[in-house]
């Protein structure tokens, strides 16, 4: 919001609000019958009239009710003249409660109620926000109070916390490598944690004091916060580690076979990466941890599982539907356990449900337009599989974000179709959406075959081809490159006034590093969470610093090669984007790493050297991912009351031991894996993206750059510029009218783009397109209370089905390699052009298409 539009704004509200003083102390005199309050709640919430059930009976709602008691008219009023000015322009504040607080601002007459009806719901309104959240997503996750006894770092959660993150850290990263892999979710992990955190109420009362404090093995009910402390655990260090990609291609003899490439190197790259991460994040909370915009809608299911497993809830029934979170939740993973083995095992084509192709298997044309796998994918039908069909976890981001990037999804696919069959640099002799890179003859590049002894051999080079990407790639890298700088510049006018106001307070906490962060804001989560200790900034100061320097004497101890300078220039770039990618990553739940971008940036800084070129992507990726999820962590321990200390100190601890797991299952994979990465390895331990790894340092590091770029897709390196400029009037607007463009945001739809060039389409789009509608539009909007109660336990309850379910068939069918059900059901989805993903509208001539040998520049 600009300045003026903010000082004239403000100035209305507050001109308003004076004139209210006519009420001034008639809400006292009103008797606030509790009945009239449960269906003016009813009413607010469309909950719909279900008996003489109690909707405030529940401890949230009862802690809310003695709030409304103690707020005046004239408080609510002051409350939502503020709301008014610090959600203006909020997309994810609904515009149709925004008009229903102004009404309630400007009057009774406004409202259009009797003034009883008018009172009530306005001190409603202010309570609810004033002490719980703007939000109802926020809401129903979160409890509005706290409870300071409850024990958060117990043994007992510290020791389930460890086992779990090395069994995910392990199991995850040694399967990673594996084509399909396998992964242990941290929403199974959840599972697990749970009966554990029971069984453990069984142990004995053993334990010591320290300083007057008791620490025993079970100082009780395994209780929410401990349930929290552990998943934070888990999230945080029991998944795969992206170096070890870069390991796999630095060590292997498949691949480049560098000795030197050791356990050291490994674990010291390693621990750096994680950790500067985990202190690059600790430094942006002022940002987005603290603020109460920040929403994290990503991390919203997490927080409704573990209060589903753990936290009692009051009976009460809500559009006539009275089951608990608890059992609504077992009931949705149970069901989604034995569906999914239908469109898995039984019925494979209700997964992929490609059925316009199968009117002419052998029709290029259909397959590409329609197909799920070689094509465009615009099918209206695509799948009945929830693995598909939550592809993009649409019942998790807003709508309005959601429909951002579907709405970029099918701009770019506009634009791929069009470069397709325009045959647009020879995109027609190859698939329309892939991201391998091809030869002129259509095959997949060999690298091979330009090289000498592992390095780039000019000769062969001109003799062999010239590398080409699909028009699905080129889309997909064109608007990878572009939402770099549509990001960048669209945040930087757009918030200008916060990211400067950030940068100022991160300036004050390297100044004086032991002030209190929580001081400076007011919403209910900080003020509750101010009576913990905080972290002081130099503990993340000092973690980003031993990050840092841990990477350089990585650098300097190793033969490596990598010049320091490009190293810092990396880091550097990382900071400046970061801030920019959290806002839209907090409001949104849209996460985007730089490692693909890196991966240009390192040929240009350093051409000719791949092991530059693999250690840079490395960095570019890691350091921008493990601070999103760090802090996403941290805005879980912020909506559950974890001490920020508690939160600390287990997310250090958790990632040591993904550093040591991690660099273990490597090292045992390496050791102990017969001909591991072979592409015909026994147990399908074939290392794909390690190879594409492989690919890309040869193309973009020993190549380099400007081979690819300037002689064949010199159009590509406009996208930088574009991106900037398409941001600049969408910034310029929003200073402009916040409010009326609010649901439009350039950076999301740019991450549409980011679908094309890979082994996804329009086909795990659409689907997605219809639940999000229905449920985070039409459900919410109509059905609220529903929405905030079951929302986030449907989706956490069907994807963990799903995710467990995927876990045993893989032990027990795919990893043991039992045949599977050969009929027309299982059959039909595979049997055309479009599951085979090579066919090509133009015919590829003998002697290639393209450009001719010895022209390559």
């Amino acid at each position: 919001m600009s300045e003026e539009i903010y000082d004239e704004k403000k100035q209305q509200i507050v001109s308003v609000a004076e004139k209210q003083q006519f009420n001034d102390g008639s809400s006292d005199d009103i008797a606030l019958d509790r009945r009239m309050i449960i269906s003016r709640f009813r009413a607010m919430n469309n909950i719909g009239d279900t008996g003489d059930s109690d909707p405030l009976a529940d401890k949230t709602s009862s802690y809310l009710y003695d709030m409304l008691l103690e707020t005046s008219l004239e408080d609510s009023i002051e409350i939502l003249s503020k709301v008014l000015v610090e959600h203006y322009g909020d997309p994810n504040f609904d515009n149709s409660s925004y008009n229903k607080i102004e009404k309630m601002v400007q009057g009774p007459d406004a409202y259009g109620t009797d003034i009883e009806t008018y009172e009530l719901d306005t001190r409603l309104e202010a309570v609810v926000i004033n002490y719980h959240s703007p939000y109802p997503e926020v809401r129903a996750v979160t409890d509005a109070f706290d409870d300071p006894t409850l024990p958060v770092e117990t043994i007992r959660a510290y020791l389930l916390g460890c086992i779990w993150v090395a069994i995910g850290a392990f199991i995850n990263e040694f399967f990673f490598f594996r084509q399909p892999s396998l992964t242990l979710h941290s929403t199974v992990i959840q599972l697990f944690l749970y009966p554990c955190g029971k069984l453990s109420e069984y142990l004995p009362n053993w334990g010591f004091s320290v300083r007057g404090t008791r620490y025993s093995l079970n100082p009780g009910p395994w209780n929410f916060k401990e349930q929290m402390l552990a998943t934070i655990m888990v999230n945080v260090g029991g998944q795969t580690s992206n170096w070890m990609s870069m390991t796999v291609t630095l060590r292997h003899k498949i691949f480049f076979g560098y000795e030197w490439a050791d356990f050291g190197f490994v674990f010291v790259m390693n621990f750096a990466s994680l950790f500067f991460g985990y202190g690059l994040a600790g430094m942006m909370r002022k940002l987005v941890i603290f603020p109460v915009k920040a929403v994290f809608p990503n991390v919203l299911p997490t927080l409704a599982l573990s209060r589903a497993l753990v936290v009692k809830e009051t009976k009460s029934s809500i559009n006539g539907w009275t089951i608990s979170r608890h059992n609504f939740f077992f009931l949705m993973f149970g069901l989604s356990f034995f569906y999914f083995f239908i469109p898995s095992v039984l019925f494979k084509a209700l997964s992929t449900f490609n059925w316009m192709t199968w009117i002419a298997p052998q029709n290029v044309k259909l397959a590409v337009v329609t197909g799920s796998f070689l094509g465009f994918g615009l099918n209206p039908l695509a799948t009945f599989d929830w693995a598909v069909i939550n592809y993009t976890t649409p019942l998790v981001y807003p709508f309005n974000a959601w429909m951002n990037k579907f709405a970029g999804v099918l701009i770019s696919g506009i634009i791929v179709l069009a470069l397709y069959f325009s045959n647009y640099k020879w995109t027609g002799y190859i698939p329309l959406n892939s991201n391998a890179i091809f030869d002129r003859f259509g095959k997949t590049f060999n690298v091979s075959r330009i090289l000498t002894n592992g390095q780039f051999d000019e000769v062969k080079y001109q003799n062999y081809s010239t590398p080409y990407i699909s028009a699905g790639n080129i889309v997909g890298t064109g608007g990878l490159w572009a939402v770099y700088t549509c990001t960048f510049t669209y945040i930087l006018i757009s918030e200008h006034k916060l990211l400067w106001e950030t940068t100022k307070k991160l300036g004050h906490s390297i100044r004086h590093p032991f002030d209190n962060s929580l001081e400076e804001f007011n919403d209910p989560h900080s003020r509750l969470m101010s009576r913990y200790k905080e972290v002081p900034d130099w503990w993340y100061i000092a973690v980003l610093i031993v990050g840092c320097a841990t990477a350089l004497a990585a650098i300097f101890a190793w033969p490596t090669t990598v010049p320091v300078w490009t190293l810092i220039c990396i880091f550097l770039f990382n900071i400046a984007m970061l801030m920019p990618t959290l806002v839209v990553f907090s409001r949104t739940g849209y996460s985007m790493g730089f490692g693909a971008f890196s991966v240009i940036i390192a040929g240009y800084m350093d051409p000719g050297n791949a092991i530059t070129n693999i250690v840079i992507r490395m960095w570019g990726y890691n350091i921008d991912n493990q601070s999103e999820s760090f802090i996403g962590d941290q805005k879980i321990a912020h909506y559950a009351r974890i001490p920020q200390r508690a939160t600390f100190r287990c997310q250090m601890i958790a990632t040591f031991i993904q550093c040591c797991c991690t660099a273990g299952a490597v090292e045992a994979l390496l050791t102990s894996v017969k001909d591991f990465c072979n592409p015909i390895q026994a147990d399908k331990f074939t290392c794909p993206f390690p190879r594409s790894v492989y690919s890309d340092a040869i193309m973009f590091g020993i190549i380099n750059p400007d081979r690819v770029l300037n002689t064949l897709y010199p159009a590509l390196k406009h996208s930088f510029y574009i991106g900037a400029l398409i941001a600049i009037p969408f910034g310029f607007a929003q200073l402009k009218w916040p409010q009326k463009i609010k649901y439009i945001n350039p950076a999301v739809m740019g991450y549409g783009t980011l679908l094309w060039g890979g082994t996804y389409n329009l086909s795990y789009y659409i689907p997605g397109a219809y639940f999000s509608f229905f449920f985070m539009y039409y459900i919410r909007k109509r059905y609220t209370a529903w929405w905030s109660k079951y929302n986030y336990i449907l989706t956490s309850g069907l994807s963990a089905g799903v995710a467990f379910s995927g876990v045993i068939i893989f032990a027990t069918l795919q990893y043991t390699q039992v045949p599977s059900i050969s009929w027309w059901g299982n059959n039909v989805y595979a049997s055309g052009v479009d599951y085979a993903r090579v066919a090509s509208t133009y015919t590829v001539p003998e002697d290639g298409f393209g450009l001719q040998p010895g022209q390559y520049h």
